[in-house]
């Protein structure tokens, strides 16, 4: 038995590392994990005056069995008792993985109201005095394209995602208005 635990565990720690390496990670050229956005990624309304451009974002490592991609921008610190959704998009491509900065919804995806009202990316806009919100930029792997309703909610669509994920990979970005 002894002779089996040293020859196996080796094993397991260098399979271990290979499964590592084929995480399914999510990066950015425009927004880093735990730093903030640039006014690039403010709204342009609501007393914010940014570029309302979402950032540009890439993706790799998707789990097999992957037939579409969802990509979710949420701020948990909205003083509204939900959160805010700032874009919800659905049934990206497989063969898509990545979006460049001022992405509109790519062919054959399905863009989902965002708390602005439009279904499309609207930018950061916390309240002044507020203090530092975070934006939690997610990429789903999804096991396969989702049937939504034509006015799907912002919360129906995050329930049904994360009942279809294979896979997540998030970026938390910051900012806030003094």
């Amino acid at each position: 038995m002894r002779h089996f635990i040293h020859a196996v565990l080796p094993l397991s720690i260098l399979f271990s590392g290979a499964a590592l390496a084929d995480a399914f990670t999510l990066s950015s050229t425009d927004i880093a994990q735990g730093k903030i956005m640039n006014a690039a990624q403010e709204f342009k309304g609501f007393g914010c005056a940014g570029g309302n451009r979402s950032p540009q974002l890439s993706w790799k490592g998707a789990p097999a069995g992957t037939e579409a991609y969802a990509v979710f921008a949420y701020d948990p610190d909205a003083p509204t008792g939900s959160g805010w959704w700032h874009w919800q998009v659905v049934n990206i491509p497989k063969n898509v993985t990545s979006l460049p900065s001022g992405a509109a919804n790519p062919a054959g995806s399905v863009g989902i109201k965002n708390d602005y009202g439009v279904a499309a990316f609207g930018g950061a806009c916390p309240p002044k005095g507020h203090g530092m919100h975070r934006y939690q930029f997610t990429v789903y792997a999804l096991s396969k394209k989702l049937d939504l309703p034509k006015d799907a909610s912002g919360a129906l669509a995050g329930y049904m995602v994360r009942a279809s994920a294979l896979a997540s990979s998030t970026i938390e970005a910051l900012y806030q208005r003094d």
